[in-house]
């Protein structure tokens, strides 16, 4: 049977109402990033370092119990030994400090203090002007990669739908004022290799539906190729989802806002993979009038 006969869904038909939602998210997200950007976290803001030696051994866990009394739960903490600590902090003046150290000891046990300073960012200008230098690079690898694997067009297809998928993570982070640290950003590269792969399986797809499927209108073969991979994305995505709802629900406050920022991520990338990604080749080849096999994709029947 005609493996057009198989189609279950259109996805061409109200890709521009998908076009709509997807712009609104975008805009909602860029609004709140530049009028009120993100929560940057100690490694990007800078804070206060605690170092103290308790009297007995001590755990992580009751280190941070303590200081959750606080609302400072997401300190980075530093075992050095069984009962030495370095503790990162947001800023804090020297009377909670005082009130902190004597949480400790109320709680805890008696302790020493090694260290106390005002510590700047972990993550400072040089280093920033680094990471994107090399998401530049990694953007400029894509494109060539999928554009030797593929074409051109394919991969500036990738890169807006990747582009499409950290915007919304972004936007939500900073619409939620959830906080922004190293774990956040590797969730967002994360999702970027997630992304990627999923556009590319139904990329290769439609690659191999053009060719054996030239007289079909591009908007066929693109619903044809969405259709033979929905299966296996779907199932990717909801394999994927499980444990990262697993891990946002039981890994607890450290780990839940990676796990929003992975989950975010995941929603957006089967997303764009499927209603962004493919059908925004059919506008390429609409506005390019670009020619497959000699055959002229306008969206109605070709001819040779």
């Amino acid at each position: 049977m005609d493996l057009i006969g198989k189609k279950k869904f259109d996805f061409i038909k109200n890709r521009r109402i998908v076009y709509i939602i997807s712009a609104v998210i975008i805009l909602v997200s860029l609004i709140s990033i530049i009028f009120q950007g993100f929560n940057l976290g100690i490694d990007f803001a800078g804070g206060t370092l605690i170092q103290i030696r308790f009297d007995k051994s001590v755990s992580i866990t009751e280190v941070r119990n303590v200081l959750s009394e606080f609302n400072l739960s997401r300190s980075t903490i530093q075992n050095l030994s069984e009962n030495e600590f370095v503790v990162r902090t947001e800023k804090i003046d020297s009377e909670q400090r005082k009130e902190i150290l004597s949480a400790f000891q109320e709680n805890l046990t008696d302790l020493e203090i090694l260290r106390v300073e005002t510590v700047g960012p972990v993550i400072g200008e040089n280093l920033k002007k680094l990471a994107l230098y090399a998401l530049l690079f990694a953007f400029i690898g894509i494109i060539l990669y999928i554009t030797m694997r593929f074409e051109f067009k394919f991969s500036i297809i990738s890169i807006l739908a990747l582009s499409h998928d950290c915007l919304i993570v972004l936007g939500i982070f900073s619409l939620l004022q959830k906080e922004i640290t190293i774990s956040i950003i590797a969730a967002v590269l994360t999702i970027v290799g997630y992304s990627l792969n999923n556009t590319i399986v139904i990329l290769d797809r439609l690659r191999e539906n053009i060719k054996f499927k030239t007289r079909e209108p591009f908007e066929n073969l693109i619903n044809m190729s969405i259709n033979q991979s929905l299966s296996r994305t779907i199932n990717t995505a909801l394999t994927t989802i499980i444990p990262i709802l697993a891990l946002y629900f039981f890994g607890g406050n450290i780990l839940s806002d990676f796990a929003l920022a992975l989950f975010i991520g995941m929603i957006a990338g089967t997303y764009s993979s499927v209603f962004i990604a493919s059908p925004l080749l059919l506008e390429w080849n609409k506005i390019f009038k670009i020619h497959q096999k000699g055959i002229r994709i306008t969206g109605k029947k070709g001819k040779k």
